[in-house]
């Protein structure tokens, strides 16, 4: 784990992909979730965010649990499979974006991607309102949250034409900032953003809506 840069206090060892298949054997369960997660351990908490229910997890809950995250990993899972299923979503992005912890910070980023690869309700106009919260963090020279930075502008470049011509032209401005990190994020997002097939993923999906 250290070798990935996923470091933990309490971690007994168990690989994720094990702790997926027994959470399909337990099913949704949100009280469970809530104790796996107080019991402060690694695996714990991972097994809670694929057990717990989207439907039930309250703006108060995604609070404390955001606090707690302490790696990418764990930060990244509770993004990726459950806080963004939750009504309460693009709302926490925008409250946790100029948050000082790093893996805070990076919690408003990994949800911001896991919505723009996820959320199928949602227009176009709710993802370009984060642009300005993308262009603002991105001179943060913190490895997990200019990653986390750059996954959610590349995510967002997925989803429209629109949205991916847009996301290029940002990219192409935080590529030219004198700044490292700025011009790091910017840099990194083009690579993935500028491919033939990129583009022509998003030449064929149907518009989203304003």
């Amino acid at each position: 784990m250290a070798r990935y840069g996923i470091v933990a206090e309490k971690v007994y060892g168990v690989s994720v992909g094990q702790l997926r298949a027994y959470a399909k054997t337990i099913g949704r369960d949100h009280a469970l979730a809530g104790a796996l997660w107080k019991s402060g351990w690694y695996e714990a908490r991972m097994l809670a965010t694929f057990v717990d229910d989207p439907a039930r997890v309250t703006p108060a809950q995604m609070e404390r649990w955001c606090r707690d995250f302490d790696n990418w990993a764990i930060c990244d899972t509770a993004c990726f499979h459950l806080f963004d299923r939750t009504p309460r979503a693009f709302a926490k992005v925008a409250a946790w974006a100029d948050r000082k912890a790093e893996f805070e910070k990076r919690a408003a980023f990994a949800l911001l991607a896991s919505l723009a690869g996820h959320d199928r309700a949602s227009g176009d106009t709710a993802f370009r309102a984060s642009f300005p919260m993308i262009e603002r963090a991105a001179s943060d020279p913190r490895n997990f949250v200019k990653k986390g930075v750059s996954w959610a502008l590349r995510g967002i470049g997925h989803r429209s034409a629109a949205l991916h011509a847009e996301s290029v032209a940002l990219a192409r401005k935080l590529a030219a900032s004198p700044d490292p990190a700025t011009r790091w994020v910017g840099k990194d997002a083009l690579r993935d953003l500028e491919r033939a097939s990129v583009a022509a993923k998003v030449k064929r999906k149907p518009p989203r809506g304003r």
